[in-house]
């Protein structure tokens, strides 16, 4: 079956003859040959396909860290791909090209969830992720894939916005090993202006995969410079985590670059950085990263119990390493959250485009 016609999940018919998609809280109701918000999700008849199955805009080895996941087997390689289309309108995307894309000639790599598994296991990546757009919207093609890659040994990762309905959203994490959801903000007016969506759905998702799945998550907050980076909405957020979700899921501050519809916003300097991570470890998460940048302390795992350094980083490369494979403290015996395994090496901050071969 063609991509463009592969039949999707999550829609209902509507009295006045419109369907509606179920998929994300943007409720997109559409007549014939009508396109969602995210663009890839189309009714045709009296169905609704996703346009994008099988396609991708690219695959590339990534280190995991890059995703970006520290506590999720460290050190190790992830195949990475993404397709096309978004489910938000964020203006300061920073992959508008690919998620923002309404040329589908971009889409240059086509692959089977069977073949994408197979890719994965021969070039020894631990795990593949869905990123760059956000897999939301190829919910169907990505736990196809998950399931290909799970048959292999071979875990999966989601890199989100987590703006998802229940249903989807209970379907799609039984497939994923390990998230990193973007909460973007902590105030809805910032979502509603610069997104084009809502805060609530996003936080619903946090606690649906911190309390009620087995799926590893850490959150990423990309700072923008009077947008989002004041002590208050800083320390608000810090402490919602802290309350709702537990001091041990990690956090991560990046860097803002102007981009896409906001390029008139002046880039994040590493002072806002810094002081955004100061607020977290105040607030108690134990965890707490900054992205985008080369900060060694803000790189830097340390036990809580101890505060030793336990994983060193710079960037994406890791410079020490001395957790126990049960991710153990080795001076104090503290239990670091995330998910570990014996560590030999590296795969280091490099980026290797892959080609997909068809046909087994």
């Amino acid at each position: 079956m063609s991509s463009a016609a592969y039949p999707a999940r999550y829609w209902h018919p509507l009295e006045d003859g419109r369907i509606q998609c179920d998929l994300c809280p943007r409720d997109c109701r559409l007549h014939d040959g009508q396109r969602g918000a995210c663009f890839v999700r189309q009714r045709t008849g009296n169905q609704m396909v996703l346009t994008t199955y099988g396609r991708s805009s690219g695959f590339c080895i990534d280190p995991i860290e890059k995703k970006p996941l520290n506590h999720f087997f460290p050190g190790s390689s992830v195949l990475s791909f993404g397709t096309a289309g978004c489910n938000l309108a964020c203006k300061f995307c920073q992959n508008w090209d690919i998620s923002k894309s309404r040329d589908f000639d971009r889409l240059a790599d086509q692959a089977s969830a069977e073949e994408i598994a197979i890719a994965a296991q021969q070039a020894g990546c631990e795990s593949v992720a869905f990123t760059y757009n956000d897999p939301v919207i190829f919910a169907e093609y990505a736990m196809d894939v998950a399931d290909a890659c799970h048959a292999r040994d071979i875990r999966t990762v989601a890199v989100t916005a987590g703006y998802m309905h229940p249903e989807p959203r209970r379907d799609f994490y039984a497939k994923m090993d390990a998230a990193n959801v973007d909460l973007k903000a902590f105030s809805e007016e910032f979502y509603f202006k610069l997104t084009g969506a809502h805060l609530q759905p996003v936080l619903d998702t946090l606690c649906y995969l911190r309390h009620e799945t087995d799926v590893w998550l850490e959150i990423t907050t990309l700072l923008i410079p009077g947008k989002n980076d004041s002590d208050e909405e800083l320390a608000a957020l810090s402490r919602w985590i802290v309350d709702t979700l537990g001091p041990e899921v990690p956090l991560h501050f990046s860097a803002f670059h102007p981009d896409y519809k906001m390029k008139d916003v002046p880039p994040t300097p590493p002072r806002t950085l810094r002081r955004a991570r100061d607020i977290a470890l105040r607030a108690g998460v134990r965890y707490v990263y900054t992205g985008n940048v080369h900060d060694l302390a803000g790189g830097t795992t340390y036990c809580p119990g101890c505060r030793i350094p336990l994983i060193e980083r710079d960037w994406y490369d890791i410079i020490d390493y001395r957790l126990d494979p049960a991710g153990h403290c080795p001076a104090c015996g503290t239990v670091i959250a995330g998910r570990f395994r014996q560590f030999s090496r590296q795969f280091g901050n490099r980026r290797i485009p892959v080609a997909i071969r068809h046909g087994g």
